[in-house]
């Protein structure tokens, strides 16, 4: 079972599916989708039992808690395939927290055109630019940096990926607070920041290649699918109001989608586990996800909106964390541009 496994079994796996292995190993438990899925769904119901949770539209980015996390790599629900060695199995994966430091400035979702330096030096480099954008970077123990190691006319070309201590001298973490006045975005500036020879990630001058992969792992997740899911679910409570409005095809049509959604992160997750590249099945599920989770506002806004409702109700958090879920982790244009040039070869 892969790294996607934990994240499925929040979203719901078929009871019926066969048993997997947690390790190829045979001396390492095995798990069954069932008992996995039985696992997680414990301890989320313990932790909203003793009220050390509540869940909120937009979680995974505006709800902090290391002490969850910490949780779940205690029972092993962290790295679960990797090799004990590296921190998987029922081992803990210890407390470093990564931030992504990808867009900058004048390079969102276009990652190709990233400015930010690393020019090699004595036993190792020096990294220097500015990020935006990078979520929980006033938590981070670490920095995944991409940055350019040597000058082309082809801006695909010279890339690298790097890991950053975040206690290096040199780095700077200014708050950007959104609309709702929530802080989890961040500017990092990186002045002269030295990086170890050892912490280049995979190859020099291949982190375009390297990026493009990975974010599939950024975009094939059920989080992105699920950031209006508890707005929907209050939705569902409210069955007086939907008859009232006429709104049960639309509420049907959405629980509809909903589970498509899931097949398609499942398919992701199991190609991603057999190790093939997801890049545009990971780009088509979060288009579709991106678009649900709108237009689970847009029924909403009938059901439960209005001037009762406030910035803290599951609607007014939705509403106000929407404007980036078409943005993060690429933008339409950029996704759509993804799969038709896969549709485009022969």
């Amino acid at each position: 079972m892969g790294p996607w496994c934990v994240a499925n079994a929040f979203f719901g796996l078929s009871q019926g599916s066969s048993p997997m292995t947690v390790d190829a190993r045979p001396d390492v438990i095995r798990l069954s989708t069932a008992q996995l899925r039985s696992q997680v769904r414990d301890l989320v119901a313990q932790w909203r039992a003793e009220h050390r949770f509540a869940p909120r539209c937009d979680s995974w980015l505006r709800s902090y808690d290391p002490a969850f996390t910490k949780e779940l790599a205690k029972r092993g629900l962290i790295g679960m395939t990797w090799p004990r060695r590296y921190g998987g199995g029922e081992y803990s994966n210890g407390d470093f927290l990564f931030c992504l430091g990808l867009s900058e400035p004048e390079a969102g979702s276009d990652l190709a055109a990233v400015r930010t330096s690393a020019e090699r030096v004595d036993g190792g480099w020096l990294i220097t630019g500015r990020k935006v954008w990078t979520s929980g970077a006033h938590y981070a123990t670490h920095c995944y940096v991409l940055a350019r190691t040597e000058k082309s006319d082809k801006k695909h070309v010279g890339l690298s990926e790097f890991v950053v201590d975040m206690t290096a001298p040199g780095i700077a973490v200014t708050p950007i607070v959104d609309m709702a006045g929530e802080h989890h975005f961040n500017e990092t500036v990186f002045d002269h920041v030295f990086v170890p020879e050892g912490n280049l990630i995979g190859v020099e001058g291949q982190g375009w290649r390297q990026v493009v992969e990975q974010l599939s792992f950024e975009r094939g997740g059920p989080e992105r699918v699920l950031s209006t899911y508890p707005l929907l679910t209050q939705m569902l409570e409210r069955s007086d109001r939907i008859r009232e409005l006429g709104l049960r095809r639309e509420i049907g049509v959405l629980i509809a989608r909903l589970a498509t959604l899931r097949r398609l992160c499942w398919d992701v997750a199991r190609e991603m586990d057999n190790g093939a590249s997801t890049i545009v099945q990971a780009a088509t599920l979060k288009m579709l996800g991106n678009v649900f989770e709108r237009d689970v506002i847009s029924v909403a806004r009938d059901v439960l909106g209005g001037p009762g409702s406030s910035p803290q109700s599951p609607y007014g958090q939705a509403l106000l964390a929407s404007p980036g879920f078409s943005l993060r982790g690429g933008a339409a244009d950029v996704l759509l541009s993804i799969i038709a040039k896969q549709e485009a070869r022969p």
